[in-house]
């Protein structure tokens, strides 16, 4: 008798839990939900404002992926859970599962007064091109970036793309002939910006930011933005355009659950990705809170891995067997500003960072085209 599966997204973490899934079970009926049967890839949006991509290239129409792997696509929000999570509660009515992958991202916290002037540009490709017609009016002025994190949750915090929108955005404007005319400030809470990567890569991008003619305004928590400025307990700073990332909690419908959750908001997950207090329900990338270092990434890398040993416990389960398999922890950034970029490498062990080289930027726009292949 085959099992019915159920994944919640259509993000990193949801496809490579439907082909780690498929590759272990050829008979299982697998339902992914999600509002579009669609893969955006946003570690593309970098280039957007410089024009080496566009919404084109990084939209992927699943139809065909999920025909190829026998998936049946429920084109839905989740409203929330019931019976333990064997049934979904969805905007086109319910959808039970014997088990329950949940893959449907994070939620930016916007709380600060004066957010919406800022641009979220991890919200996704609209916000990217929003930045790139601002960007192309502006004959001048101050351009501020930054990200925050989630209080309550060290590992909810996204800095890595705003490093490469920073230093993308001075080469841009270099290569225009109109860097003279802007002035490019990077903010954070923090005095050690993008400390997750290791103490040497903070210093590395401190010391890029200096020699770019880029200005810091770092260690002062965030007050308020407005459409002229942004405000910190440590001052405020004129600003004509804003590009900020906030901290990441959890998707709202998690409020309409009983399953356990994270101070920061998250689904409280075991080492096998299992939701603590929940049977055969499994979280897997941005919506999950993990057992690990404090610097473990939220990066699409750490998604797929997690996907790979979550299918690995829940068909166990299924099975009547005990979930053993964990994931390993890795970070892996490479930085990129438009055709160079510097790679970050961190696990358990080692620490690497090399300095920035073309052979890295042609290796990010490489590794996107096998990826995406994997779904077109």
């Amino acid at each position: 008798m085959s099992h019915q599966i159920t994944i919640i997204g259509a993000g990193f973490g949801a496809l490579s839990s439907v082909r780690e899934l498929r590759q272990r079970d050829t008979s299982a009926e697998i339902t992914v939900i999600s509002p579009r049967a669609e893969l955006h890839y946003l570690p593309g949006t970098i280039w957007i404002p410089s024009g080496l991509r566009k919404r084109a290239q990084l939209t992927i129409d699943l139809k065909n992926f999920f025909a190829r792997m026998r998936v049946k696509h429920v084109q839905a929000e989740v409203t929330g859970l019931r019976e333990g999570g064997r049934v979904v509660d969805t905007t086109a009515g319910e959808v039970r599962n014997d088990a329950l992958i949940i893959a449907s991202g994070g939620r930016f916290i916007k709380k600060l007064p004066g957010i919406e002037h800022a641009i979220t540009p991890c919200e996704g490709i609209t916000a990217v091109e929003q930045f790139r017609e601002r960007l192309l009016d502006m004959s001048g002025g101050t351009i501020a970036m930054g990200f925050a994190g989630n209080p309550n949750e060290p590992s909810a915090v996204r800095g890595g793309p705003m490093f490469e929108f920073l230093f993308g955005t001075d080469e841009q404007l270099k290569r225009e002939g109109r860097r003279d005319k802007f002035k490019l400030v990077f903010f954070n809470p923090s005095k050690e910006p993008g400390n997750r990567l290791g103490p040497k890569a903070v210093g590395h991008l401190l010391a890029e930011m200096k020699k770019r003619g880029i200005e810091t305004h770092l260690g002062h928590k965030l007050k308020s933005f407005s459409a002229e400025k942004v405000v910190t307990d440590g001052g405020e700073f004129a600003a004509d355009l804003i590009l900020f990332m906030p901290g990441m909690t959890g998707n709202l419908w998690f409020d309409q659950t009983d399953l356990a959750r994270s101070p920061g908001g998250l689904l409280k997950a075991d080492a096998q990705c299992r939701v603590e207090g929940a049977k055969l329900v499994y979280v897997v990338g941005d919506s999950g809170s993990f057992p690990g270092p404090d610097w473990m990434p939220k990066q699409a890398h750490m998604a797929d891995l997690q996907a790979a040993a979550a299918a690995k416990n829940l068909l166990a389960e299924l099975s009547g067997q005990t979930p053993s398999a964990t994931f390993k922890v890795e970070l892996v950034c490479i930085i990129d500003a438009i055709d160079h970029a510097t790679l970050v490498f961190r696990n358990e062990k080692r620490r690497i960072i090399l300095p920035s080289s073309r052979l890295f930027h042609w290796a990010k726009r490489w590794f996107e085209n096998v990826y995406l292949n994997k779904y077109r």
